[in-house]
């Protein structure tokens, strides 16, 4: 990087004026201009290139490389010296590359930084290099305003997603529910029956009624940053999933065991705590095994800094050899069940991973599914 005495020199030479203009040029369009000359280990940097990280009044700047070099930030040094040494080995044509610059006063800019060996290093011996600094801070951080706004976007887009996951998918547990109760009353034979399933209509209307305000309180919050988020107890949230599950529980001869620990309370959303419980139990009912009653056992335990909920069934059981990979996958079924939509686990996955959780499934074929969920402890108060 030195073109110092070259350029000095060359103003001496005939072609001084077109020498000139084109230093002017340069100038007036703050591209910076470097050489360095291994053989006579010079290195030089024009008036623009100093401008930049503000040096232009400084004339100790620039005698040596290391100037330059040792002001590259530190994440970006690695391929600013790979990508000058692969066109020094011919491996690119040009010497390209986009690097954080430190300035004088302590701020970063980005540099666009290209050049070119201008004679036959492998057969001189000595490295003769040329090239230029372009300040690109302003288009840099367009596109990093530009990605920030996708990624917000994206973000925003998935909620909604979810959101309507969990209406279509949630609600329908609800209007089953009604449907199955509305059809229980009118074939019930006495008074003392259709009381009794007045009192379940009741609380699978109070039930639907606390998740619609839940979802409200979604929409409402939408525009911000973070998911909504409250203290919670998981095993209250157990019991009062398996209320709503009473009609399908009873019709299936189900056994619900919630050994969650009654004092363990999370800082979670509410509708997508009751979403995750619901799917994990209705689907553990859903694919019972035809030979027995299901069972469903609910634990939790502290690991390594982390709480596992465990929903462990003795249902069907999946062939994870052959679905594992598509177990948590948008419309993915895998058994042949009218009622199943391939949402549910997509869903609570989802829902899960939001939190910096981790969701796993162990199964085996007609003995039963576990499945693991792991929260971070530090979500835990």
């Amino acid at each position: 990087m030195s073109e110092t005495k070259t350029l000095c020199s060359n103003l001496k030479k005939p072609g001084q004026n077109q020498m000139e203009k084109l230093l002017a040029a340069l100038e007036i369009s703050k591209i910076g201009v470097w050489e360095f000359n291994e053989r006579r280990n010079s290195v030089y940097f024009s008036k623009s290139s100093k401008s930049i990280i503000g040096f232009e009044d400084d004339p100790a700047f620039g005698d040596s490389l290391d100037d330059w070099n040792d002001r590259v930030h530190p994440d970006d040094r690695k391929k600013y010296f790979q990508d000058y040494q692969d066109h020094i080995n011919g491996l690119t044509p040009i010497y390209t590359n986009k690097h954080r610059i430190k300035c004088k006063n302590g701020s970063y800019k980005w540099i666009l930084d290209k050049g070119k060996v201008i004679n036959d290093h492998t057969t001189e011996g000595y490295i003769h290099f040329v090239g230029t600094h372009t300040d690109i801070t302003d288009e840099i951080e367009n596109e990093i305003k530009v990605a920030n706004a996708l990624t917000i976007a994206t973000k925003q887009n998935n909620k909604l997603k979810n959101f309507a996951h969990i209406v279509t998918h949630n609600l329908k547990q609800y209007s089953g529910n009604f449907e199955s109760l509305l059809e229980f009353y009118d074939e019930a034979e006495s008074h003392s029956e259709k009381e009794d399933l007045i009192v379940h209509l009741k609380e699978v209307s109070a039930a639907l009624n606390k998740t619609i305000q839940n979802l409200n309180h979604i929409v409402s919050v939408q525009s911000k940053k973070e998911t909504h988020v409250e203290k919670l107890c998981v095993s209250e949230f157990v019991d009062s999933t398996l209320k709503l599950l009473d009609v399908v529980i009873t019709e299936s001869n189900a056994t619900i065991i919630n050994k969650i620990n009654p004092k363990l309370y999370i800082y979670y959303n509410s509708a997508y705590l009751e979403s995750i419980i619901q799917n994990l139990i209705s689907n553990a009912i859903k694919y019972k095994h035809p030979e027995r009653n299901p069972v469903v056992e609910i634990t939790s335990q502290f690991s390594n800094g982390n709480i596992i909920f465990k929903f462990s069934d003795n249902g069907l059981g999946i062939d994870l050899k052959k679905f594992g990979k598509d177990i948590f996958e948008l419309y993915k079924t895998f058994h042949h069940n009218e009622d199943a939509e391939g949402v549910g686990l997509y869903l609570i996955k989802n829902q899960i991973e939001s939190f910096g959780g981790t969701i796993s499934v162990a199964s085996e074929v007609n003995v039963g599914t576990t499945f693991t969920i792991v929260i971070d402890n530090k979500k835990i108060k």
